[in-house]
C-alpha cells in the first residue's frame, strides 16, 4: 500500500486521472473500474479533457462500474449509472458494447453478479479499480460485516449508507440493497485505487490505513493490498501518522 498526498482535490483528481491515462498508453484494451459519488467527478473531468483533446484514446477500452442501487438505472438521478453517463460516458466516444453496468432493475440479480464476474474473469481481471471510501469505511457497497474474498454480489445498505446516499438524490429516497463488485476483485486489480477528498473523509481514512485490519472497517483491507494505491487531498490524510 502506497499513500500519496496531494495539497488540492484537484490535484490528486489530475493524479488518478494520470494513473488511467498511462495505463491506457501502455494498454489501449485496458479494463477499467470506475466509482460514483463525490470523489471520482474531478478525475473524470481532467479524463474527459484529455480524450476530448486527442491526448486520450477511449476506443479499445472497457469501462465496468463498480455498484448501483438496486432497483435503479441511468433514468433515476442518484443512480450509479446516472453519474457516470451525466459524467464521462456521454461526453466522451465510447461504443455502447464496451460500457458494462451491473441492471440493478434484473429480475435476476445473481444473474447480474454472475455476468460481470464472467466479464471481468474472461477479459483477464481489471487493470484499474478505482474506488472511494465511504463514511462507514465500506468501498463500492461492500458493507461493514461484508466478507473480504466475495466477488460481485447483492448488499444490504448499512444504515450509514443509507443516510448519507440521500445526497444524491433530490428528494427522500428509500434505499435498502445495492449490487456490486466485491472485495476479491479488489485485491486482484492490476492497479488497485482508493481516491478520498475532504475532511470529513479523515476520521475514516485513518482508521481504515492505519488501524485494525477488519470486515467491520471494509476498506481496511488495502492495508493487506501490496500494490494498492491511495491518493488523498490533504483534508483527507490530514489525520494519519507519518503518510508523505
Amino acid at each position: 500500500m502506497k499513500i500519496s498526498k496531494y495539497e488540492t482535490y484537484d490535484e490528486m483528481s489530475k493524479a488518478a486521472a494520470a494513473l488511467v491515462t498511462k495505463q491506457l498508453a501502455e494498454k489501449p484494451a485496458s479494463v477499467i473500474c470506475f466509482p460514483s459519488g463525490d470523489s471520482p467527478t474531478g478525475m473524470l473531468k481532467h479524463l474527459v479533457d484529455a480524450a476530448n483533446n486527442g491526448r486520450l484514446d477511449l476506443s479499445q477500452c472497457y469501462f465496468v462500474g463498480l455498484d448501483e442501487w438496486v432497483g435503479m438505472d441511468e433514468n433515476d438521478v442518484g443512480s450509479c449509472k446516472y453519474y457516470l453517463h451525466t459524467n464521462f460516458f456521454s461526453k466522451v466516444n465510447i461504443a455502447p458494447d464496451h460500457i458494462i453496468l451491473f441492471d440493478a432493475k434484473s429480475d435476476n440479480l445473481n444473474g447480474e453478479c454472475e455476468r460481470i464476474n464472467d466479464f471481468i474473469s474472461e477479459k483477464g481481471g481489471l487493470d484499474i479499480m478505482i474506488v472511494g471510501i465511504g463514511m462507514n469505511g465500506h468501498l463500492g457497497l461492500n458493507e461493514p460485516g461484508t466478507p473480504f474474498d466475495l466477488y460481485a454480489h447483492r448488499s444490504q445498505l448499512d444504515p450509514v449508507t443509507v443516510e448519507v446516499g440521500q445526497k444524491y438524490f433530490q428528494q427522500a429516497t428509500t434505499l435498502t440493497e445495492g449490487i456490486t463488485l466485491g472485495l476479491k476483485h479488489l485485491q486482484e486489480a492490476k492497479i488497485p485505487v482508493l481516491i478520498a477528498s475532504g475532511i470529513k473523509k479523515a476520521p475514516i481514512i485513518h482508521e481504515a490505513l492505519q488501524g485494525t485490519v477488519s470486515t467491520e472497517v471494509p476498506a481496511s483491507i488495502l492495508q493487506q493490498i501490496k500494490n494498492a494505491l491511495i491518493l488523498l487531498d490533504d483534508d483527507a490524510g490530514s489525520e494519519l501518522e507519518h503518510a508523505s
